[in-house]
This record gives C-alpha cells, structure tokens and sequence, in this order.
C-alpha cells in the first residue's frame, strides 16, 4: 500500500483519535539496543524511530519522539495517553494498557553467567538459592517473574544496565537481550552466555487501550505492511541488527 493509499483509507476522525494533538506523540525505548540507541550527540536512532517516522508520514502528520531509558516507563507514557503509540515487547500484563499490532520482529531473550558459573544449560536457571537480574519492567522481568517458581530476581534500574548490577551485587545470572549480554560479555572479561534461548520476544507496536478499534486497525495494517513490503528486514540491515528476525505475516 502507498503513502497516498494509506492516507486516503484512513478517515480524518481515526487520524485525529492516533494524534488527537496534531503531532504524533511515539514512545521510544532506547533500553532496547535492538530497537533503538542515541548517537553521538544524543538523538534518537534505530528500527523503531525508522518505522515511528514512516508512520507519521503515511497520516501526513509530524512526529514527536518521546525518548525513555526502559521499557517500563515507555509502556506507562502509552498506558497513560502521554504518548500516542509505541514499541513494545507483547505480554499480558501490559495489555491492560496497550491494545497491540501483531508483532514485527521476534528477538531471542538468553541468560549470562560467569565462566566459572555451575551453571551450564537454561533450565538449570531456576534452583533454590540463585539470583537472576533483570531489567526493571522489561519484557524479560514479565516473563520471569510468571515462569521462576525457585530463584529470585533482582531488577536493575534499566535493561542496559543489568550486567553492571550482576557484577556489583555477585548475582548468578543476568537475563535479557541476547545482543545486549554478547556486548557485555566482550566489554567485561569472564563472562559467557548459556546456549540456547529460554524466550522469543514478540516486538509490536501499540496503542493507548482506550483507543478505539479503528485507529487500532490503523496500526495493525501499518506494521503488516511494514513487514510484507521489506521496510521491516531494510531497517533491521540497515541499522547492523543481528539475532532478530522479521516476525512472519499475521
């Protein structure tokens, strides 16, 4: 579907209910590496910013990029209608607020401990006694706070920063983005990932629940036509992006 397409299917009610203050507010997350960074100079780059963008431009609207350091104080900008859409890990406990896209983009979620570590497979993870960190309100923390039934999790502040906490505090095993962990591992000596993944990450995009069906219909038809015409797998290429994949058409 082309700009012009796009625009002349989507009335001017759904356009002004997506960006009821004339901008279109989006949500980035640069606690994601996969999905969003900040350059040199502090602005905002990345997958997510790419595809905010095209999707502005496609309602003919500008773009306003809210910049958030973790996932979980992106989803409350969302949740809490401070921002008009996002870019979020899908899971349960945020639809409450967030109505999603199918998702765009799978990334695999890995564990990190220390070569000396005990550990050897995923599934010896979750025994008595052993601490894993997490990023606060990360989709890791979500998925790990309903899937540990034995070891305890430590959150740190942000994604980013969860290896940084393992080492200072003497924890066992730090979870999060595979890429994030293989960029620790190589800046901090005596660390290894375990093999494997213990998740997928299903990456969408969202709006406010209290949006309504169309405007969320809206969205839904973007991110299918961002993954069926490769400007989902350019912007993976484009920005250096290895270990995530372009989620399959729903």
């Amino acid at each position: 579907m082309t700009s012009s397409d796009f625009i002349a299917t989507t009335s001017p009610h759904v356009v002004s209910e997506l960006a009821p203050n004339g901008v279109l507010r989006a949500s980035i997350n640069v606690g994601n590496p996969i999905l969003a960074n900040l350059d040199a100079d502090g602005q905002p780059f990345g997958v997510s910013i790419d595809l905010a963008r095209e999707f502005a431009r496609r309602l003919g609207l500008e773009v306003e990029l809210t910049v958030f350091d973790s996932a979980g104080k992106s989803v409350d900008a969302v949740t809490n209608e401070q921002a008009d859409f996002g870019f979020f890990a899908i899971d349960p406990v945020r639809g409450a607020g967030i109505a999603f896209t199918a998702p765009y983009v799978l990334i695999e979620g890995a564990y990190l401990v220390r070569e000396g570590s005990a550990i050897r497979a995923n599934d010896e993870v979750d025994r008595p006694g052993r601490r894993v960190t997490v990023g606060k309100g990360s989709a890791y923390d979500l998925f790990l706070t309903r899937e540990l039934r034995h070891a305890e999790i430590v959150r740190a502040p942000t994604s980013p920063t969860v290896v940084d906490v393992f080492i200072e505090q003497d924890l066992d095993v730090a979870a999060g983005v595979r890429q994030q962990l293989e960029a620790d591992a190589a800046r901090v000596r005596g660390l290894r990932l375990l093999p494997g993944r213990f998740m997928v990450i299903e990456q969408a995009m969202g709006l406010p629940r209290a949006r309504s069906h169309a405007a969320v219909t809206v969205l839904t038809q973007f991110a299918e036509d961002m993954k069926a015409s490769g400007f989902v797998a350019s912007a993976l290429k484009r920005h250096g992006i290895e270990g995530a994949s372009v989620a399959p058409a729903r």
